[in-house]
Protein backbone atom coordinates (compact mmCIF):
# COMPACT_ATOMS: atom_id res chain seq x y z
CA UNK A 1 0.00 0.00 0.00
CA UNK A 2 1.09 3.56 -0.14
CA UNK A 3 0.13 5.58 2.60
CA UNK A 4 0.37 9.45 3.62
CA UNK A 5 0.15 10.38 7.29
CA UNK A 6 -0.76 13.96 7.80
CA UNK A 7 -0.30 16.16 11.38
CA UNK A 8 0.28 19.42 12.46
CA UNK A 9 3.60 18.42 14.43
CA UNK A 10 6.11 16.56 13.67
CA UNK A 11 10.08 15.83 14.69
CA UNK A 12 11.82 17.78 16.44
CA UNK A 13 9.20 18.07 18.34
CA UNK A 14 8.61 15.63 21.34
CA UNK A 15 5.22 14.73 22.63
CA UNK A 16 2.60 11.67 22.42
CA UNK A 17 1.29 12.45 18.99
CA UNK A 18 4.67 12.73 17.48
CA UNK A 19 5.99 9.65 18.92
CA UNK A 20 2.85 7.89 17.75
CA UNK A 21 2.81 8.57 13.96
CA UNK A 22 6.71 8.19 14.13
CA UNK A 23 6.08 4.44 15.49
CA UNK A 24 3.41 3.77 12.75
CA UNK A 25 5.54 5.04 10.10
CA UNK A 26 8.46 2.90 10.82
CA UNK A 27 6.08 -0.01 11.59
CA UNK A 28 4.17 -0.12 8.29
CA UNK A 29 7.46 0.86 6.63
CA UNK A 30 8.89 -2.28 7.67
CA UNK A 31 5.79 -4.41 6.38
CA UNK A 32 6.96 -3.17 3.10
CA UNK A 33 4.07 -0.66 2.69
CA UNK A 34 5.27 2.95 1.02
CA UNK A 35 5.04 5.63 3.38
CA UNK A 36 4.79 9.23 3.42
CA UNK A 37 4.44 12.14 5.78
CA UNK A 38 3.08 15.54 5.19
CA UNK A 39 3.50 17.90 8.18
CA UNK A 40 3.98 21.51 8.98
CA UNK A 41 8.05 23.11 8.98
CA UNK A 42 9.52 25.18 12.37
CA UNK A 43 11.28 27.14 9.91
CA UNK A 44 10.23 29.58 7.02
CA UNK A 45 10.20 27.83 4.62
CA UNK A 46 9.04 24.35 2.69
CA UNK A 47 11.41 21.50 2.40
CA UNK A 48 11.47 17.64 2.36
CA UNK A 49 13.42 14.89 4.25
CA UNK A 50 13.46 11.45 3.02
CA UNK A 51 9.63 10.78 3.03
CA UNK A 52 8.99 13.86 5.03
CA UNK A 53 7.06 16.95 3.71
CA UNK A 54 7.54 19.59 5.59
CA UNK A 55 5.32 23.00 4.82
CA UNK A 56 6.51 26.24 5.78
CA UNK A 57 4.40 27.49 8.69
CA UNK A 58 4.17 30.33 11.19
CA UNK A 59 3.24 30.73 14.70
CA UNK A 60 -0.51 30.73 15.05
CA UNK A 61 -0.51 31.64 18.46
CA UNK A 62 -3.87 30.43 19.02
CA UNK A 63 -1.81 28.20 21.79
CA UNK A 64 1.94 27.50 22.80
CA UNK A 65 3.39 25.52 19.79
CA UNK A 66 0.89 26.07 17.73
CA UNK A 67 1.53 26.35 13.95
CA UNK A 68 -0.49 27.90 10.87
CA UNK A 69 0.59 27.37 7.04
CA UNK A 70 -1.00 29.15 3.89
CA UNK A 71 0.86 27.22 2.12
CA UNK A 72 -2.28 25.02 0.01
CA UNK A 73 -0.89 25.24 -3.55
CA UNK A 74 2.99 24.17 -2.76
CA UNK A 75 4.24 22.07 -5.25
CA UNK A 76 4.72 19.08 -2.22
CA UNK A 77 0.72 18.67 -2.52
CA UNK A 78 1.49 18.13 -6.29
CA UNK A 79 3.96 15.58 -6.10
CA UNK A 80 2.08 14.23 -3.38
CA UNK A 81 -1.10 13.70 -5.69
CA UNK A 82 1.53 12.31 -8.52
CA UNK A 83 2.31 9.83 -6.34
CA UNK A 84 -0.89 9.00 -5.55
CA UNK A 85 -2.06 7.04 -2.17
CA UNK A 86 -3.93 4.64 -1.53
CA UNK A 87 -4.96 6.04 1.77
CA UNK A 88 -4.89 9.12 3.52
CA UNK A 89 -4.88 8.99 7.66
CA UNK A 90 -4.66 12.06 9.46
CA UNK A 91 -3.71 12.59 13.41
CA UNK A 92 -3.99 16.44 13.57
CA UNK A 93 -7.31 18.29 13.47
CA UNK A 94 -6.20 21.51 11.80
CA UNK A 95 -3.75 22.49 8.87
CA UNK A 96 -2.51 19.32 7.31
CA UNK A 97 -6.08 18.14 8.29
CA UNK A 98 -7.72 20.29 5.02
CA UNK A 99 -4.52 19.23 2.70
CA UNK A 100 -6.06 15.55 3.84
CA UNK A 101 -9.53 16.42 2.80
CA UNK A 102 -8.38 17.53 -0.76
CA UNK A 103 -5.82 15.04 -1.36
CA UNK A 104 -8.70 12.39 -0.46
CA UNK A 105 -11.34 14.05 -3.09
CA UNK A 106 -8.87 14.70 -5.52
CA UNK A 107 -7.86 11.35 -5.48
CA UNK A 108 -10.99 9.64 -4.38
CA UNK A 109 -9.17 7.48 -1.69
CA UNK A 110 -10.12 6.56 1.82
CA UNK A 111 -9.62 9.05 5.01
CA UNK A 112 -8.95 7.65 8.22
CA UNK A 113 -8.78 10.06 10.89
CA UNK A 114 -7.35 9.62 14.84
CA UNK A 115 -8.37 11.75 17.19
CA UNK A 116 -5.70 12.45 20.03
CA UNK A 117 -6.23 14.92 21.93
CA UNK A 118 -9.09 15.59 24.02
CA UNK A 119 -9.62 19.15 23.12
CA UNK A 120 -12.24 20.14 26.28
CA UNK A 121 -9.15 19.80 28.30
CA UNK A 122 -6.99 22.15 26.47
CA UNK A 123 -9.42 25.35 26.18
CA UNK A 124 -7.11 26.91 28.60
CA UNK A 125 -4.60 27.21 25.60
CA UNK A 126 -6.38 28.52 23.19
CA UNK A 127 -6.28 32.15 23.09
CA UNK A 128 -6.03 31.72 26.68
CA UNK A 129 -9.36 30.23 27.32
CA UNK A 130 -11.67 33.72 26.49
CA UNK A 131 -12.72 32.69 23.05
CA UNK A 132 -14.19 28.56 22.58
CA UNK A 133 -16.42 27.43 25.24
CA UNK A 134 -16.58 23.31 25.42
CA UNK A 135 -19.93 23.35 23.01
CA UNK A 136 -18.45 25.55 20.49
CA UNK A 137 -15.32 22.85 20.62
CA UNK A 138 -17.40 20.23 19.88
CA UNK A 139 -18.94 21.70 17.21
CA UNK A 140 -15.86 22.64 15.96
CA UNK A 141 -14.12 19.20 15.93
CA UNK A 142 -17.87 17.70 14.45
CA UNK A 143 -17.50 19.94 11.26
CA UNK A 144 -13.54 19.05 11.15
CA UNK A 145 -13.48 15.50 11.43
CA UNK A 146 -17.33 14.16 10.76
CA UNK A 147 -17.30 13.36 7.40
CA UNK A 148 -14.28 11.05 7.40
CA UNK A 149 -14.80 7.59 6.75
CA UNK A 150 -13.26 6.26 9.69
CA UNK A 151 -11.87 7.76 13.03
CA UNK A 152 -9.47 5.36 15.36
CA UNK A 153 -9.31 6.50 19.12
CA UNK A 154 -7.35 5.07 21.56
CA UNK A 155 -9.91 4.28 24.50
CA UNK A 156 -13.13 3.67 24.71
CA UNK A 157 -13.39 7.64 26.88
CA UNK A 158 -12.08 9.14 23.68
CA UNK A 159 -14.56 7.05 21.55
CA UNK A 160 -17.44 8.54 24.00
CA UNK A 161 -16.65 11.82 23.86
CA UNK A 162 -17.04 11.87 20.27
CA UNK A 163 -20.10 10.01 19.84
CA UNK A 164 -21.01 12.80 22.58
CA UNK A 165 -20.61 15.36 19.79
CA UNK A 166 -22.71 14.11 17.56
CA UNK A 167 -20.27 12.32 15.67
CA UNK A 168 -22.11 9.37 13.50
CA UNK A 169 -18.52 8.06 11.69
CA UNK A 170 -17.30 4.64 12.27
CA UNK A 171 -15.46 4.76 15.56
CA UNK A 172 -12.72 2.10 16.01
CA UNK A 173 -10.76 1.55 19.52
CA UNK A 174 -6.98 0.83 18.50
CA UNK A 175 -4.47 1.40 21.55
CA UNK A 176 -1.35 3.31 20.55
CA UNK A 177 1.91 0.92 20.44
CA UNK A 178 5.28 2.03 21.73
CA UNK A 179 8.37 0.38 21.71
CA UNK A 180 8.17 -1.58 24.94
CA UNK A 181 12.08 -2.93 24.12
CA UNK A 182 13.08 0.73 25.15
CA UNK A 183 11.87 0.01 28.66
CA UNK A 184 14.07 -3.31 29.13
CA UNK A 185 17.40 -1.91 30.81
CA UNK A 186 19.99 -3.58 31.10
CA UNK A 187 23.70 -4.38 32.70
CA UNK A 188 24.89 -1.73 29.75
CA UNK A 189 23.71 1.09 32.02
CA UNK A 190 24.31 0.49 34.83
CA UNK A 191 27.30 3.48 35.11
CA UNK A 192 24.62 5.72 33.37
CA UNK A 193 21.80 5.27 36.10
CA UNK A 194 24.96 5.58 38.80
CA UNK A 195 26.03 8.96 37.47
CA UNK A 196 22.02 9.85 36.91
CA UNK A 197 21.18 9.50 40.58
CA UNK A 198 24.74 10.97 41.94
CA UNK A 199 23.95 14.15 40.04
CA UNK A 200 20.84 14.40 41.64
CA UNK A 201 21.85 12.97 45.18
CA UNK A 202 19.66 10.36 45.09
CA UNK A 203 20.74 7.23 46.95
CA UNK A 204 20.06 3.55 46.54
CA UNK A 205 17.44 3.17 49.54
CA UNK A 206 15.55 6.43 49.02
CA UNK A 207 11.56 6.47 47.66
CA UNK A 208 11.26 8.00 44.70
CA UNK A 209 7.90 8.98 43.13
CA UNK A 210 7.98 9.98 39.44
CA UNK A 211 5.94 12.08 37.28
CA UNK A 212 7.56 11.96 33.35
CA UNK A 213 5.47 14.07 30.95
CA UNK A 214 4.29 17.60 29.66
CA UNK A 215 4.32 20.12 32.44
CA UNK A 216 0.78 21.33 31.92
CA UNK A 217 -2.02 22.89 34.17
CA UNK A 218 -4.41 19.83 33.12
CA UNK A 219 -2.17 17.54 34.48
CA UNK A 220 -2.59 18.31 37.97
CA UNK A 221 0.59 17.76 38.77
CA UNK A 222 0.00 20.62 41.96
CA UNK A 223 -1.95 17.92 43.73
CA UNK A 224 0.57 15.20 43.50
CA UNK A 225 3.09 17.93 45.21
CA UNK A 226 0.09 18.71 47.86
CA UNK A 227 0.08 14.64 49.02
CA UNK A 228 3.66 14.25 48.79
CA UNK A 229 4.23 17.36 51.39
CA UNK A 230 1.59 15.18 53.79
CA UNK A 231 3.21 11.90 53.03
CA UNK A 232 6.56 13.25 54.08
CA UNK A 233 4.38 13.80 57.40
CA UNK A 234 4.52 9.93 58.01
CA UNK A 235 7.49 8.61 55.94
CA UNK A 236 10.64 9.65 53.81
CA UNK A 237 9.90 10.36 49.80
CA UNK A 238 11.26 11.83 46.65
CA UNK A 239 10.12 12.81 43.60
CA UNK A 240 11.18 13.96 40.76
CA UNK A 241 8.95 15.64 38.19
CA UNK A 242 10.58 15.16 34.47
CA UNK A 243 9.71 17.08 31.46
CA UNK A 244 8.87 20.64 30.49
CA UNK A 245 6.11 22.80 30.09
CA UNK A 246 4.20 25.73 30.54
CA UNK A 247 3.12 25.47 34.34
CA UNK A 248 6.43 24.67 35.40
CA UNK A 249 7.08 27.74 36.54
CA UNK A 250 3.93 27.85 39.04
CA UNK A 251 5.01 24.25 40.02
CA UNK A 252 8.51 25.51 41.17
CA UNK A 253 6.85 28.29 42.48
CA UNK A 254 4.81 25.93 44.72
CA UNK A 255 7.47 23.17 45.82
CA UNK A 256 9.49 26.64 47.14
CA UNK A 257 6.38 28.11 49.03
CA UNK A 258 6.02 24.30 50.23
CA UNK A 259 9.35 24.03 51.17
CA UNK A 260 9.87 20.98 49.74
CA UNK A 261 12.81 22.07 47.23
CA UNK A 262 15.21 19.21 49.41
CA UNK A 263 12.25 16.59 48.45
CA UNK A 264 11.34 17.60 45.16
CA UNK A 265 13.52 17.76 42.20
CA UNK A 266 12.69 19.22 38.34
CA UNK A 267 14.65 17.78 36.00
CA UNK A 268 13.27 20.20 32.57
CA UNK A 269 13.24 17.93 29.39
CA UNK A 270 15.32 15.00 28.89
CA UNK A 271 16.09 13.26 25.50
CA UNK A 272 14.11 10.31 24.22
CA UNK A 273 17.26 8.51 24.69
CA UNK A 274 17.44 9.28 28.47
CA UNK A 275 13.78 8.77 29.12
CA UNK A 276 14.05 5.22 30.19
CA UNK A 277 16.87 5.99 32.37
CA UNK A 278 14.79 8.48 34.34
CA UNK A 279 12.15 5.65 34.96
CA UNK A 280 14.82 3.32 36.01
CA UNK A 281 15.37 5.69 39.00
CA UNK A 282 12.02 5.57 40.31
CA UNK A 283 10.03 3.01 42.59
CA UNK A 284 6.57 4.26 41.71
CA UNK A 285 5.05 6.31 38.55
CA UNK A 286 2.42 9.02 40.05
CA UNK A 287 -0.19 11.28 38.08
CA UNK A 288 -3.66 12.75 39.09
CA UNK A 289 -4.35 13.85 35.46
CA UNK A 290 -7.53 13.08 33.63
CA UNK A 291 -6.47 14.97 30.38
CA UNK A 292 -5.31 11.57 28.70
CA UNK A 293 -6.86 10.10 25.67
CA UNK A 294 -4.50 6.78 26.27
CA UNK A 295 -1.93 7.80 29.11
CA UNK A 296 1.34 6.53 27.29
CA UNK A 297 3.45 7.52 30.08
CA UNK A 298 1.53 5.34 31.82
CA UNK A 299 2.48 2.53 29.68
CA UNK A 300 5.78 3.64 29.67
CA UNK A 301 6.31 3.21 33.32
CA UNK A 302 4.84 -0.30 33.21
CA UNK A 303 7.20 -1.39 30.40
CA UNK A 304 9.93 0.07 33.08
CA UNK A 305 8.16 -2.30 35.60
CA UNK A 306 6.96 0.30 37.88
CA UNK A 307 3.91 0.29 39.47
CA UNK A 308 1.55 3.22 38.55
CA UNK A 309 -0.44 5.46 41.18
CA UNK A 310 -2.50 7.59 39.46
CA UNK A 311 -6.51 9.81 39.77
CA UNK A 312 -9.28 7.53 38.51
CA UNK A 313 -10.13 8.25 34.73
CA UNK A 314 -12.03 6.03 32.25
CA UNK A 315 -8.64 6.42 29.90
CA UNK A 316 -6.91 3.99 31.56
CA UNK A 317 -9.81 1.39 32.97
CA UNK A 318 -8.44 -1.83 32.07
CA UNK A 319 -5.18 -0.84 31.70
CA UNK A 320 -4.44 0.15 36.01
CA UNK A 321 -5.36 -2.96 38.14
CA UNK A 322 -6.12 -1.92 41.76
CA UNK A 323 -3.22 -4.12 44.00
CA UNK A 324 -1.79 -5.82 40.60
CA UNK A 325 0.10 -3.09 38.79
CA UNK A 326 -0.67 -0.03 40.30
CA UNK A 327 -3.76 1.67 42.04
CA UNK A 328 -6.10 4.34 40.74
CA UNK A 329 -7.99 6.72 43.66
CA UNK A 330 -10.12 9.29 43.97
CA UNK A 331 -9.51 11.50 46.54
CA UNK A 332 -6.18 12.43 49.04
CA UNK A 333 -6.14 9.90 51.43
CA UNK A 334 -6.47 6.68 48.20
CA UNK A 335 -3.75 8.71 47.19
CA UNK A 336 -1.42 8.37 50.28
CA UNK A 337 -2.67 4.65 51.14
CA UNK A 338 -1.96 3.48 47.57
CA UNK A 339 1.44 5.04 48.23
CA UNK A 340 2.54 3.35 51.56
CA UNK A 341 0.95 -0.01 50.42
CA UNK A 342 3.16 0.13 47.34
CA UNK A 343 6.26 0.86 49.56
CA UNK A 344 5.66 -1.65 52.23
CA UNK A 345 5.83 -4.85 49.49
CA UNK A 346 9.13 -3.16 48.65
CA UNK A 347 10.30 -6.62 49.40
CA UNK A 348 8.14 -8.22 46.98
CA UNK A 349 9.46 -5.67 44.23
CA UNK A 350 10.46 -8.35 41.60
CA UNK A 351 6.80 -9.82 41.60
CA UNK A 352 5.96 -5.92 41.24
CA UNK A 353 7.98 -5.28 38.50
CA UNK A 354 6.58 -8.53 36.40
CA UNK A 355 3.48 -7.63 36.89
CA UNK A 356 3.81 -4.48 35.51
CA UNK A 357 5.79 -5.51 32.54
CA UNK A 358 3.40 -8.28 31.50
CA UNK A 359 0.42 -5.84 32.00
CA UNK A 360 1.14 -3.80 28.62
CA UNK A 361 2.45 -6.31 26.01
CA UNK A 362 -0.69 -5.69 24.48
CA UNK A 363 0.45 -2.63 23.88
CA UNK A 364 3.52 -3.42 21.60
CA UNK A 365 4.12 -1.96 18.27
CA UNK A 366 3.81 -5.37 16.37
CA UNK A 367 0.07 -5.28 17.57
CA UNK A 368 -0.31 -1.52 17.08
CA UNK A 369 0.62 -1.63 13.36
CA UNK A 370 -1.39 -4.69 12.55
CA UNK A 371 -4.94 -3.28 13.50
CA UNK A 372 -4.11 -0.17 11.81
CA UNK A 373 -3.20 -2.23 8.81
CA UNK A 374 -6.54 -4.75 8.92
CA UNK A 375 -8.19 -1.07 8.77
CA UNK A 376 -6.47 0.50 6.06
CA UNK A 377 -7.19 -2.96 4.13
CA UNK A 378 -10.75 -2.79 4.86
CA UNK A 379 -11.51 0.18 3.30
CA UNK A 380 -9.15 -0.51 0.25
CA UNK A 381 -11.01 -3.39 -0.63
Amino acid sequence: MKILLTTDTFRPSINGVVISINNLYKELTKRGHEVRILTLSFTGYSYKEGDIYYLRSFNARIYPGARGTLSYKNRFIKEIIEWSPDIVHSHTEFCTLIHAKYIRKTLRIPHIHTYHTMYEDYLCYIFKGMLISKRRAMNIIKGLIGSVDEIITPTQKAKGSLTAYGINRPISIIPTGIDLSRFAIGSQHTEKIKQLRNSMGIKATDKILIFLGRIGKEKNIDEIIMNVRELNEEQDIKMLIVGGGPYMDNLRALVDELGLNERITFTGMVSPEEVPLYYSLANIFVTASTSETQGLTYIEALASGLPVVCRYDEAVEGLISNGFNGYMYRNKDEFKQSIKSLINKSDDIGELRTKAKNSVERFSLDVFASEIEKLYLRHIR
